[in-house]
């Protein structure tokens, strides 16, 4: 079991198990640190948490040009669909089964919209891929329901937001962290404008690797 996890930078993850590709969060135009541009992402599956255009970013193109579906909740769904996207629509507590493994749709405690538009709840996501589950964590405040999230999905990485002010800050993802017990945790959605926290120093979980990843920067999980 083995997955390459190439970090896009902000939020944004390309998952390869060697077969198939899944983005999550695609976002790299307008984004200030990414290094790749949209149209080198090959992927058959996008993933999306919430509608926010450090989100869903550049979604409808990289979909288009891969002819790749995209599983978001159902407003996002309905809402790409009009852009004659393909889509898998769910909602928090559901999962859908791919070509690649699965995604279910976790709480997270944030806001979605997208140029105005309401975009449904927003969600964290849990990917199984190549036999490798991943908890993208979205956008969110600390929620005790996250322990909950590690027994039943078991993790092997989670990505969890560490930027203060929209998220939780380092500390307190730190206890997300402890509570939903990776194997791996990546801090993500920090230093990517300066309102964010500017480096991931006080992200500091004990019982599991930390990978601090830069914007381009891929790593093999085995």
């Amino acid at each position: 079991m083995s997955i390459t996890v190439t970090f896009l930078g902000h939020s944004g993850f390309v998952l390869d198990d060697g077969t198939h590709s899944v983005a999550i969060d695609p976002f790299l135009t307008d984004n200030p640190v990414a290094t790749m541009n949209a149209d080198e992402i090959r992927c058959q599956a996008i993933v999306l948490t919430h509608g926010h255009s450090d989100h869903l970013g550049d979604t409808v193109a990289i979909a288009k040009a891969n002819d790749a579906t995209v599983y978001a909740a159902f407003e996002i769904a309905q809402f790409l669909g009009e852009k004659d996207c393909k889509t898998e629509p769910g909602n928090p507590g559901g999962k859908i089964n791919g070509d690649f493994g699965w995604v279910a749709f976790t709480q997270a405690f944030h806001s979605s919209s997208y140029e105005g538009r309401y975009m449904g709840m927003p969600c964290g996501v849990v990917v199984n891929l190549g036999g490798v589950t991943v908890y993208h964590c979205g956008d969110t405040g600390l929620f005790s329901d996250m322990k909950l999230m590690g027994e039943i999905y078991r993790p092997d990485i989670a990505m969890i937001p560490i930027g203060d002010r929209f998220t939780m800050g380092p500390e307190l993802a730190t206890k997300a962290a402890e509570w939903i017990k990776p194997k791996v945790a990546i801090p993500i959605h920090y230093k990517t404008w300066p309102l964010l926290a500017p480096d991931a120093s006080g992200f500091t979980p004990e019982g599991m690797e930390i990978k601090v990843m830069e914007p381009g920067e891929s790593w093999q999980y085995r």
